[in-house]
């Protein structure tokens, strides 16, 4: 279902924007525009609903809309041409999915897939073009956004690569926690082996190393963090690298 979002003045703590539906903006993108780039933006909006693995475009199509993120998470997926995937970036209410267009080009390389249920802000990839060139703060949030998204696939490569699957999977279940903004992440065991590029049977494992050090509880489609800072402990250097990377970067823009 989709509806068009109210306008109104720029979002502030007292008064939360909402669509007509009365569902509040999120995206921390859209929030931090100046108000009379938000005031452009924000009628262009169209709030959806996203259920679990509801794809927003495959490899190699023509993007027709860009999406800001509200709530849930989205995956992006790297496919290969015998069907097989792995996940490389993992985008919350933090981002935006459609990078190639802020670029100039106009498809998809990767797949983009909700594997929780979500909601986003869609836009009409054309109204993105021509809003960009009025819009300098949005284009600059946007092209910064691309270099965050480069930074996290190339660390999640490097990760996949060098490190034991227990040490990525804390690694993974914490950048899931911060996206969605719970310690319940509902993810099975098959679904968490496809984001790892892994066997199921090695996630039953690292799951277990997790659960029985009493950093995680693990039941049938669905992962509690118990012990945050534990499992903070337990994952690679990755996870930090790349929040000690956000905030610096985050702390330049500002």
């Amino acid at each position: 279902m989709a509806n068009r979002a109210r306008l109104s003045t720029k979002p502030s703590a007292a008064r939360p924007i909402t669509d007509s539906d009365g569902n509040q903006i999120h995206n921390e993108i859209v929030l931090g525009l100046p108000a009379r780039e938000f005031e452009l933006l924000l009628p262009m909006l169209e709030f959806v609903r996203l259920r679990t693995h509801h794809v927003l475009h495959e490899p190699g199509d023509t993007l027709k809309s860009a999406w800001f993120c509200n709530s849930g998470m989205i995956s992006i997926l790297s496919v290969f041409p015998d069907g097989k995937s792995v996940e490389v970036g993992l985008v919350g209410k933090e981002g935006f999915i459609g990078v190639p267009l802020v670029a100039g080009f106009r498809t998809s390389p990767t797949r983009a897939i909700a594997q929780i249920a979500a909601s986003a802000f869609r836009l009409d990839s054309e109204k993105l073009v021509g809003l960009l060139p009025q819009s300098p703060k949005l284009e600059r949030r946007l092209q910064q956004f691309s270099q965050e998204m480069n930074m996290q696939v190339t660390q999640i490569a490097a990760c996949n690569r060098l490190h034991e699957v227990d040490e990525r999977l804390a690694r993974w279940l914490l950048m899931c926690a911060d996206r969605v903004g719970s310690n319940s992440v509902p993810l099975t065991q098959e679904f968490l082996a496809q984001m790892l590029g892994t066997r199921r049977s090695s996630v039953t494992v690292a799951a277990g190393i997790l659960q029985r050090g009493g950093l995680i509880t693990h039941s049938r489609g669905d992962v509690q963090i118990i012990a945050r800072k534990g499992l903070e402990e337990a994952a690679c250097e990755c996870y930090q690298l790349m929040q000690s990377q956000m905030k610096e970067w985050r702390d330049e823009s500002e």
